[in-house]
């Protein structure tokens, strides 16, 4: 698999990608739903159809007997995608072959450690996880030198949890300190796995609402407390 050729596109998977691209341009000029989308209109289903492929992977269907429904979801998201791309080949900017495209040069671009830069796949590579991180974080800085903050480029709609994870993760990986928790916080506490955390975190939603708080814009708040300066 490690020197499996990336050129390689599985046989006839390009004739059905295109015939999927053909299939969504057919929608936009014959289905008048489908024509009538805009790239706004379109934003809510996309979101949708994400949570809907982290709610197939989070219930297990990736197993042998019921992936089909992963592979189900994961097409809604690649027509949302397809969608999006069309409608910016009707306006004359680009179509999904420029997106497949940029998206091929990208990933060659971003993982040095497995490409060389012409992309032919390299003989040998790291097994060190944060020296992949580095280099990925290395590369993007020459990609975007404007972004001048670990910070910058993480959406501030994500969910607050997410929000807060990520940007833990990208202080640490900027050699930033993460504050350690509170005493109240920490308490010596060892979560006994993810079950125990969630029924915590659910009582801390319900204390929250019990006093009036919100503890989505809480946590969104202490994110914008943490990078402010940073």
């Amino acid at each position: 698999m490690a020197d499996q050729d990336p050129t390689d596109d599985g046989g006839d998977l390009g004739r059905r990608f295109t015939r999927l691209a053909q299939v969504v341009a057919i929608l936009r000029e014959r289905c008048p739903w489908t024509g009538a989308l805009t790239h706004q209109s379109l934003l809510e289903y996309l979101i949708e159809e994400a949570y809907e492929v982290a709610e197939a992977v989070e219930t297990g269907h990736t197993g042998p007997d019921d992936a089909r429904e992963l592979a189900g979801e994961l097409g809604d998201v690649l027509f949302q995608v397809l969608l999006h791309a069309r409608l910016q080949e009707e306006s004359g900017h680009f179509g999904i072959a420029d997106v497949v495209e940029s998206l091929t040069a990208k990933m060659i671009r971003r993982n040095p450690h497995v490409f060389a830069p012409d992309g032919s796949v390299r003989a040998t590579v790291t097994a060190d996880t944060a020296e992949v991180e580095q280099a990925w974080d290395a590369v993007k800085r020459r990609e975007k030198p404007e972004r001048t903050s670990p910070f910058d480029g993480i959406p501030a709609g994500l969910p607050a949890l997410l929000l807060a994870a990520k940007t833990q993760e990208r202080a640490r990986r900027a050699g930033l300190e993460v504050p350690s928790p509170t005493p109240e916080a920490a308490a010596g506490h060892t979560w006994q796995g993810s079950d125990e955390l969630g029924d915590h975190l659910f009582d801390v939603v319900a204390q929250a609402q019990a006093q009036g708080l919100d503890a989505e814009a809480a946590l969104r708040e202490a994110v914008r407390r943490f990078t402010a300066g940073r």
